[in-house]
């Protein structure tokens, strides 16, 4: 069960880029479709607020953590695709797994054995192979947007290692912690840019309804994610949310008609299998 929550996250994650793009073409910018759609995800989950309520004394830093690291891994997401050379962006955010092996050992005293480092190793060559264009250079962020990348994919990191430390913190509550995180950082950037108001009024009827949809499809993405990132080892966890890279190839390919190459059916392989073996990261040693 947690295996398959972190898939059904990779399966949203993989797919939601078409309704966004939709809604871009639309007129409703990824920043504003970004914090309506979490709004509406908090107000699909209101029936959790009453035990959420009665958890505010366990709320502590932990939580706050997961509120910052979630909320700017899905805002720098956003801004850097929007802004910046998109494989790039993709590409370094896509190094999660390296910043997942250190935060998972620095917090959880999670150790990879010999064959664990091997399976990260074969998700970022997949990730590397679908994503790296040699034109743009050696994925080392040379401008604002790419550090909103790199730094988002090192927020996702630290929000998955946070989930499973704060083993206190009912699913419920995480999943809170995530909407809440992303609304909070994401309605700043949106006053400051200014006009909100006249961007909400222009938006239509049927870009409010796919907006509501895809607010009430994240609400019940976040409690199967935020129930297997709890359950599972941190590094699997990253390994498997790979797999968002494959779906996303797949699904331009019927959605957008755009051409799976030779490099993309490798590296969709290559993070397939580092997900298959995903079980044999660790040794069984802890630390700390």
């Amino acid at each position: 069960m947690p295996v398959l929550g972190v898939l059904s996250g990779a399966l949203v994650w993989g797919l939601i880029w078409y309704p966004y793009r939709f809604l871009q073409d639309s007129g409703v910018s990824g920043a504003m479709a970004t914090l309506i759609t979490y709004v509406l995800a908090m107000l699909s989950g209101a029936f959790m607020l009453p035990r959420i309520w009665r958890e505010r004394s366990t709320f502590g830093w932990w939580a706050l953590l997961l509120v910052f690291s979630a909320g700017w891994a899905n805002l720098g997401y956003v801004l850097g695709m929007l802004q910046g050379e998109v494989m790039r962006v993709l590409l370094l955010f896509y190094l999660a797994p390296v910043w997942t092996i250190l935060f998972s050992f620095w917090l959880l005293g999670e150790r990879l054995n010999r064959y664990g480092y091997f399976i990260i190793a074969l998700s970022l060559g997949g990730a590397m192979v679908m994503l790296w264009e040699p034109e743009l250079g050696v994925p080392v962020p040379q401008n604002l947007s790419e550090w909103l990348g790199l730094s988002a994919g090192m927020g996702f990191a630290l929000s998955n290692v946070v989930s499973r430390r704060a083993a206190h913190l009912s699913v419920q509550m995480k999943s809170y912690s995530l909407w809440m995180g992303t609304v909070v950082l994401t309605l700043p950037f949106l006053l400051w840019q200014g006009g909100v108001s006249g961007l909400a009024a222009a938006i239509s009827a049927s870009s409010w309804l796919l907006l509501a949809l895809m607010g009430i499809v994240l609400c019940a993405t976040s409690f199967a994610v935020q129930f297997g990132v709890t359950h599972l080892p941190a590094n699997r966890a990253v390994v498997l949310f790979q797999f968002e890279l494959v779906i996303a190839a797949i699904s331009s390919y019927f959605l957008a008609q755009e051409v799976m190459e030779l490099r993309d059916w490798l590296g969709a392989a290559l993070i397939v299998s580092a997900s298959l073996l995903s079980g044999k990261l660790y040794s069984g040693e802890r630390v700390g």
